[in-house]
């Protein structure tokens, strides 16, 4: 798809923070360069280009998917864009990372993924977490055997975020509320480690007036263990992953973001990790494309379509559970 001898050249579309932090990390990746950015504001593609000494800014996507500098395009608009900015990018014959969640609702999933298959494109969604040092020496504890059977896991991800139904966190045209936006995480690192659906669930949720979630809480039972999930935008929760087995647990702090993971034996600690990394660690997810994309992969073997697609059922699932509790 790109010539090895070539840098992967990379079109942003949005200048919000995280495609900031995004395009900041890039500068960490061999082999990669953001050439264009676009965004419906001439003036903010300008400021972005500059801050970041990108040599393209567009405010029209379309003459932006026509730069042929771009070979890769990172989504990173808000959720209800994902799905039409991917499949503009993909018929155009551009390569897509765009940001989690993927789409908002398995339907789209399902059809954005036959999209990709049809044209023969690079599609994944940036699950950051999947990618870091300290997730990817935690899933090799366990696949050691280190914590013996896995038993539980624990995870929540939340941050105090005042109620404005005009905050993009929570305007429901938008796909705002929890889950979407922070509970995606915990049901990430979840399916990372059991690889089952769950037999049954159980899910209560706080509606914020304009009816997004602004908390909420599911427990997924599996044929051998529980899994206990949290997101919250009413109160800090502690945002870490305890990955337990009948052996000993994995302790993860600020998992969706992990820099270290510790290893205990009852209560001692057998083990520790800590990547040491001098970016946020977006790098690790944007230096995986661009090997696929040198070895002509159309999906991540890290994040495959099919990871995306549990993502969004499992989330579904919690949804319906939630309503049905009242939530």
């Amino acid at each position: 798809m790109t010539n090895n001898k070539q840098p992967v050249g990379w079109g942003i579309l949005s200048t919000g923070r995280i495609a900031d932090w995004f395009t900041t990390d890039l500068a960490f990746v061999p082999g990669a360069k953001a050439v264009a950015v676009c965004s419906r504001s001439a003036d903010a593609a300008q400021v972005f280009a500059a801050s970041h000494d990108v040599p393209g800014a567009y405010s029209d996507y379309a003459a932006f998917l026509d730069d042929p500098a771009i070979d890769v395009v990172y989504i990173g608009t808000p959720h209800t864009h994902h799905f039409e900015a991917a499949k503009a990018a993909l018929e155009a014959g551009k390569a897509v990372l765009c940001e989690k969640p993927l789409v908002i609702s398995p339907q789209e999933c399902r059809h954005l993924t036959n999209i990709a298959q049809a044209t023969g494109m690079y599609l994944m969604e940036a699950m950051w977490t999947y990618f870091l040092p300290a997730i990817q020496r935690a899933q090799a504890w366990v696949a050691e055997g280190r914590i013996g059977t896995l038993r539980h896991i624990k995870a929540d991800f939340g941050y105090p975020l005042p109620y404005d139904p005009a905050l993009r966190e929570y305007d429901v045209r938008l796909g705002g509320g929890a889950l979407l936006e922070m509970g995606v995480y915990p049901v990430a690192i979840d399916w990372l480690f059991r690889q089952l659906r769950p037999e049954a669930l159980y899910a209560t949720a706080h509606l914020a007036p304009n009816g997004a979630e602004d908390d909420l809480s599911a427990t997924l039972l599996y044929p051998d263990g529980t899994s206990t999930l949290s997101t919250s935008f009413r109160c800090k929760l502690q945002n870490w992953a305890y990955i337990i087995g009948d052996k000993g647990y994995i302790a993860i702090p600020d998992f969706w973001r992990a820099t270290e993971c510790t290893l205990y034996e009852l209560d001692r600690v057998a083990d520790h990790f800590r990547d040491d990394r001098s970016h946020q660690g977006f790098a690790y997810e944007a230096a995986s494309v661009c090997d696929d994309l040198r070895a002509g992969r159309t999906e991540s073997e890290i994040m495959p379509h099919c990871a995306s697609q549990t993502l969004q059922d499992h989330m579904a699932l919690i949804r319906d559970a939630a309503r049905k509790t009242g939530g």
